[in-house]
C-alpha cells in the first residue's frame, strides 16, 4: 500500500480527516482540562499551567492569576499543573519553591493554595471535574440538538428479512415493528443495532407489532465479524432485518423469487406487478448476493418508474417513514440527552467487559487513526453530524478517564478512596510505582490500538 491508498482509506480527504480530528480533540481536551481548572480555582488551588497538547510549547500567555496557558507540540491530550505537584499527573508533591536560582521552603500562604494541602474531598472533586464536565458537555450538546434539530429516530421496522438470517429462522416478517427487546422500549432502528451489537449471540426476547397485534419472538442473533469501509473489524450480533432507510438500486437486483432477471425495464415491470405482495429478491453486494424477503408498498414507490423523480429506479423497502426527527421541550430534551448518555456509557462498559473476558476480540480497540478516519467521515456529512460525533466521543472520554487505572483520573480517585478509608495518605513511593505501572499500561494500550488500526487498514486493503 502506498501513501495515496492510505489517504483514501482515511476518508478520501486527509485534510478533512486531520482537520476534523484536531478540531474535535482540541475542543474535548480543553473542556476536560477546564473542568479541572475551574474547580481547582473554586477550591482555592493555584493552577500553574494549562496546556493543550504535550511536549514543547509552541506559544502561550500568562494571565493575572499566574496561570500559563499554552499550546504544545503534540495535540493528543493536555493537562493542568496544580501548585505543589511535582508533575502534571499529580504523582507527587513538593513543599519547595524554585525562586530564581535558589530553592526555598513554601511559605504558609503558599501552602494554602497547594493542591496536596487541600482536604481530600476537595482533591477528589477537582480530579472528578475533568471527566464530569465531559459528561455535562455531551449532555448539553445533545439536549440543544434535540430541542433545535430534533432527535433523529430511524423507524424500528423490518423493511426486509435477510435470507438465512436469524430473523428468518425465528419468524420475523416484513414490516414487523419492533416495540421492545428484553423489556426495553425500542425507539429507533439504532436501538436495535446497538442491542444486537452488544448481544453477540445471546437469546433475546422481542415484542413486535404485526398487523395491529403484539407478537412475542425469542431469537438469538448470529455472531459475525464485520469490516467497515476503513477496514476496521468488529464483532457484532446480526439479526438479519433491513432498516426502512435502505433503498435498493434496480440495477443491483439479479433474481426475483430465485429466477434470474436482466435489464432495468424487465426488473421494474416485474416489481410493479408484485407491488404490495411478499416476494424474494437477490441483490448484488460486491462479489456476494443477499437474498431478501420484501413487501414493497406502492405509496412509497411512486417515483420508481419516473425519470424525473429523485428516487427513480430506487426500490423503497419500508411501508413507514424511514426516519422521524422528534423535537422536545427543554425538560424532555435534557431527559433524552441523559438517557442517550447513560446508554452509551452502559454499552461501552459492556463492550470493554466482553474484551476483558475474551468474548469480544481485543483487535476492536481503536486508536488515533480510527478516530481520525471517523472524524473525517462525519465531517463530510455536515456540522450537525460532527457535533453529535463530538458529543459521543466526549462521553467516552469521560468514561475512560474514570476507570481506576493509575495515571487516569479514576486512578487518583481510587487512591483518595483508600486514603479516606485508612485515614492517611498512601505512601508516595507506592503511588509512584503505581503511576509508573499505569503509564506503561496506557502507553502499551495506545500503541496496540494504533498499531491495530494500521495493520487492519493494510491487511484489508491488500486483501481487497
Amino acid at each position: 500500500m502506498n501513501i495515496t491508498e492510505m489517504v483514501e482509506m482515511l476518508g478520501g480527504n486527509i485534510w478533512i480527516a486531520v482537520g476534523a480530528f484536531l478540531l474535535v480533540i482540541t475542543i474535548l481536551v480543553f473542556v476536560h482540562e477546564w473542568g479541572h481548572y475551574i474547580v481547582a480555582r473554586l477550591c482555592g488551588v493555584r493552577v500553574e499551567s494549562f496546556s493543550i497538547g504535550f511536549g514543547k510549547e509552541l506559544f502561550g500567555v500568562t494571565d493575572s492569576h499566574g496561570t500559563h496557558w499554552k499550546f504544545s507540540l503534540i495535540p493528543l491530550g493536555g493537562y493542568v499543573k496544580l501548585y505543589g505537584d511535582t508533575d502534571p499527573a499529580s504523582a507527587g508533591h513538593t513543599e519547595e519553591v524554585k525562586d530564581g536560582d535558589t530553592v526555598r521552603p513554601m511559605t504558609d500562604s503558599e501552602k494554602k493554595v497547594a493542591f496536596y494541602a487541600r482536604p481530600i474531598w476537595k482533591r477528589a472533586l477537582i480530579v472528578f471535574a475533568g471527566p464530569g464536565i465531559n459528561y455535562i458537555f455531551a449532555i448539553v450538546i445533545l439536549a440543544i440538538l434535540y430541542m433545535t434539530s430534533g432527535q433523529p429516530l430511524p423507524t424500528p421496522s423490518a423493511a426486509a428479512i435477510v435470507g438465512g438470517s436469524s430473523a428468518e429462522k425465528y419468524g420475523f416478517q416484513t414490516h414487523d415493528l419492533i416495540l421492545s427487546i428484553d423489556g426495553m422500549q425500542i425507539r429507533s432502528f439504532g436501538d436495535i443495532q446497538r442491542e444486537m451489537m452488544i448481544s453477540l449471540n445471546e437469546e433475546r426476547h422481542f415484542v413486535v407489532e404485526r398487523n395491529g397485534q403484539k407478537v412475542d419472538i425469542y431469537a438469538t442473533p448470529e455472531r459475525r465479524e464485520t469490516t467497515d469501509r476503513f477496514g476496521f473489524k468488529s464483532s457484532t450480533g446480526l439479526l438479519g432485518i433491513i432498516s426502512p432507510e435502505k433503498g435498493i438500486q434496480i440495477s443491483k437486483i439479479k433474481t426475483i423469487d430465485d429466477q434470474p432477471i436482466e435489464g432495468d425495464d424487465a426488473i421494474l415491470a416485474e416489481i410493479e406487478n408484485r407491488m404490495g405482495t411478499t416476494f424474494k429478491i437477490g441483490v448484488e453486494r460486491g462479489s456476494d448476493t443477499d437474498n431478501l424477503t420484501i413487501t414493497p408498498a406502492a405509496d412509497y414507490n411512486k417515483g420508481l418508474n419516473d425519470p424525473k423523480d429523485t428516487l427513480y429506479k430506487i426500490l423503497i423497502l419500508g411501508n413507514r417513514p424511514a426516519e422521524n426527527y422528534v423535537k422536545y421541550g427543554p425538560g424532555q430534551a435534557m431527559g433524552k440527552a441523559l438517557q442517550t448518555t447513560y446508554e452509551t456509557s452502559r454499552d461501552t462498559l459492556r463492550a470493554l467487559g466482553q474484551i476483558i473476558t475474551g468474548t469480544r476480540s481485543a483487535t476492536e480497540l481503536g486508536g488515533v487513526i480510527r478516530i481520525a478516519a471517523y472524524a473525517g467521515e462525519v465531517a463530510q456529512q455536515g456540522i450537525v453530524t460532527l457535533i453529535i460525533f463530538m458529543a459521543f466521543l466526549s462521553i467516552n472520554l469521560g468514561l475512560i478517564n474514570l476507570l481506576p487505572i493509575p495515571m487516569l483520573d479514576g486512578g487518583h480517585l481510587l487512591f483518595y478512596l483508600v486514603e479516606a478509608i485508612i485515614r492517611r495518605p498512601i505512601p508516595e513511593q507506592i503511588q509512584e510505582y503505581a503511576f509508573r505501572a499505569g503509564l506503561v499500561f496506557l502507553v502499551g494500550i495506545m500503541a496496540f490500538a494504533n498499531l491495530n488500526d494500521l495493520l487492519q487498514i493494510l491487511v484489508n486493503r491488500e486483501g481487497s
